[in-house]
């Protein structure tokens, strides 16, 4: 029986309390990135990944090394990427080996959520799983969607059906529908689960379900449902989980320009060559110096050879902002307009020129304190391009969840 040592959950600034929406510079994996990263804030060791969604940016090739330099892990580790929604999450952790980090993800509504296995913690065991066809919603190999549009049929053939044969008890928490129908499958269970409102209803829906067992001190049965398809858990033991969340306030989001014409070419030659130093956020550091290089670069030796024998080294992700502009003039690919600042990283002795997000362009000062954050930068001749943003510290301690739930042992 899996057990589940910690739960990190993020959640877009942008769109209304209900229902998140991505920035224009975030997408499953970036949100993905923020989901693990929390998840990991409480440490553990991870050996396995596991990523669910139905919204991944490459279809053609691997997400992985972007995924895990962004997490900070050993680019050896194996991940796996799973298609579905809520039910193919609660396999996935289910089934799940001690050290392995199962992600959901959704872009609409957009969040992510990440659970942390481990060799004790709060139990998790395969409960039930229905698998039945009933595809009432279908997208083709071009991305067109196609809606049978009969919820009623989905409601009485689809999930309720399989509800019926899966002989679980009544559900605390359900998964994958909308609040006002998980609220009525969960009619026998304790009061609190009536108030649940998860802000996904996709593959990361699920773990928000267990962020907020873990939080409440919740038992029993969670059930993810898609179409026909349904998988349980229950949910229970002597331990809990850490909980870490970062979901700032919601906030309407900015009107900006974009210009569709002369597309900016990409260079894989040079995305290759700065890939692990621009997404793993990392300098180059000389075994004869102590200063960092950023981005890494050779150096000539004073016999005029060139010296390539740095090693990389994790550079802080906090920091103060040196200086600061804003951009109005539209640049193709990009939202316009946008803020670049200076920032200087702490302690390092390190200036980075980054894009800001997160935040309304000319709203960021000198002297404003935030972290550096993965973002998709840019998309080049159908490739995302990611790097790091600035991302201003709220204003208030409201803005930022931040929550841990300790064991309750």
């Amino acid at each position: 029986m899996p057990y589940i040592a910690s739960i990190g959950t993020y959640l877009p600034c942008w769109g209304t309390p209900d229902t998140r929406v991505a920035g224009d510079d975030e997408d499953a994996i970036t949100l993905a990135v923020e989901a693990g990263r929390a998840a990991l804030t409480s440490g553990g060791p991870v050996q396995y990944v596991v990523v669910v969604s139905r919204d991944l940016p490459l279809t053609e090739s691997s997400n992985a090394a972007v995924l895990l330099a962004g997490l900070g892990l050993d680019p050896e580790l194996e991940v796996i990427e799973r298609l579905g929604g809520a039910p193919a999450t609660l396999d996935a952790l289910g089934s799940a080996r001690p050290r392995t980090l199962v992600i959901g993800v959704d872009l609409e509504a957009a969040g992510a959520a990440a659970a942390l296995t481990a060799d004790r913690g709060m139990g998790v065991r395969t409960a039930a799983r229905v698998s039945r066809s009933l595809p009432v919603r279908t997208r083709n190999a071009s991305g067109d969607v196609h809606d049978y549009g009969d919820p009623r049929l989905l409601r009485k053939r689809g999930y309720l059906a399989s509800l019926a044969s899966a002989w679980v008890d009544t559900p605390v928490v359900v998964a994958g529908l909308d609040h006002r129908q998980a609220a009525a499958l969960t009619a026998g269970a304790p009061t609190a689960a009536q108030s649940v409102r998860l802000p996904t209803s996709g593959a990361s829906s699920a773990l928000f379900a267990l962020a907020v067992m873990a939080e409440s001190g919740m038992t029993g049965p969670l059930v993810g449902v898609e179409q026909a398809s349904l998988s349980g858990l229950t949910v229970g033991g002597e331990d809990s989980a850490q909980v870490h969340r970062r979901e700032a306030a919601a906030r309407p989001a900015p009107e900006a320009t974009y210009v569709a014409d002369g597309e900016i070419p990409i260079s894989l030659a040079a995305y290759e060559r700065a890939f692990e130093a621009k997404v793993r956020w990392e300098a180059g550091k000389y075994s004869d110096s102590d200063k960092l290089d950023f981005p890494p670069r050779y150096r000539v030796n004073s016999d005029g050879t060139l010296n390539t024998d740095y090693t990389l080294v994790e550079l802080p992700r906090t920091g103060t902002v040196y200086t600061e502009t804003t951009v109005h003039v539209p640049v193709p690919g990009l939202a316009t307009p946008y803020s670049l600042v200076l920032v200087e990283l702490d302690g390092v002795g390190i200036r980075a020129l980054v894009r800001v997000t997160g935040a309304e362009a000319g709203t960021v000062g000198i002297g404003d304190r935030g972290r550096m954050v993965l973002r998709r930068v840019a998309v080049r001749s159908g490739v995302p391009d990611y790097g790091y943003a600035f991302e201003p510290d709220p204003p208030g301690l409201d803005a930022v969840t931040e929550t841990e739930t300790e064991d309750a042992a």
